[in-house]
């Protein structure tokens, strides 16, 4: 099912034509590997950079969804210092956002700033 938000615009995590790369050889991200512990049920990722305007809002949007869902994380990693992270994942742009389930897997992803409801959305698909 596609969603017209953007953290829905893509199905069980794949970005179109390449595939999920650089996550454990199980398939997921781990607090190592985002530099941050991931929540207890889900994970909301952010790569960003220092400048990028959107960056601020969508970390204003991910911030309050982790606020309001127990047991939700969200990790903001510096797409500028983690370049080796970046290119493995495959992110070409900030904000690009990742939401994980409890066990670290990709559920969903999207780049630019999503709105509240599609965030929430996803984290339902994801817990």
């Amino acid at each position: 099912m596609r969603c017209v938000g953007p953290v829905l615009m893509l199905k069980d995590g794949n970005r179109k034509g390449s595939g999920m790369r650089g996550h454990g050889a199980d398939g997921t991200l781990d607090a190592a590997q985002l530099g941050a512990e991931l929540g207890e049920r889900a994970t909301l990722v952010q790569f960003s950079t220092a400048f990028c305007q959107p960056c601020r809002a969508t970390r204003r949007v991910l911030a309050e969804v982790a606020g309001m869902v127990e047991g939700v994380a969200h990790v903001e990693v510096d797409a500028e210092a983690r370049l080796t992270l970046v290119r493995r994942l495959g992110v070409s742009r900030t904000p690009t956002v990742l939401v994980l389930d409890a066990d670290g897997r990709v559920v969903r992803r999207a780049a630019g700033t999503p709105r509240t409801a599609d965030v929430v959305a996803a984290l339902g698909q994801a817990m």
